[in-house]
């Protein structure tokens, strides 16, 4: 428990190998599911992530609250997230659900994450190259619903939300 993460063996995960395979669209279905679940106990979803092992898999849940996230939310969250996955039973096969607050080195992901953290320094790495390079590490300068603006050794790199493969803080010591 001192890792500040709550585990908790869920029910039965040939979903979690869908989860990777339809990505987008199951994030969507289990995000509309449990939303509500989080919101109701006063934290916000900030990511799911799904990722498939032999034999079970993970499911992971980022929390994010203005205070902070301690163990005993995530132990609250996941006992309530528990119950709906047991009843609603939306993942077949087996697999650990945790429950975490994102940290510092948070994924950005949506317009939403991207807005929240103008003026912070992160990482960006696009699916493909542009302006001769796939990794971004600078300023956030500007966010929008389809662009984000990363300032890297003074020049401005106007990126595609849709073309990052992946995204996150990168906090400056």
């Amino acid at each position: 428990m001192s890792s500040g993460r709550e585990e908790t063996n869920g029910p039965p995960a040939h979903f979690l190998f869908l989860c990777c395979a339809i990505g987008k669209m199951q994030r969507e279905m289990l995000t509309a599911l449990l939303q509500p679940v989080v919101e109701e106990l006063g934290y916000s979803l900030w990511e799911i992530e799904c990722s498939p092992g032999k034999g079970s898999g993970l499911v992971r849940l980022y929390l994010d609250a203005e205070a902070g996230i301690t163990v005993e939310d995530c132990a609250r969250v996941s006992r309530a997230v528990s119950e709906v996955l047991d009843a609603e039973d939306p993942i077949p096969g087996e697999y650990t659900l945790e429950v975490s607050s994102p940290g510092l080195e948070r994924p950005l992901r949506t317009a939403g994450h991207f807005g929240r953290f103008v003026g912070e320094t992160v990482f960006v790495e696009l699916t493909q190259a542009q302006d001769g390079r796939r990794r971004f590490l600078g300023l956030l300068t500007a966010a929008d619903a389809t662009t984000i603006e990363v300032e890297v050794d003074g020049k401005r790199h106007v990126l595609p939300v849709s073309g990052i493969r992946k995204a996150h803080l990168a906090p400056q010591a």
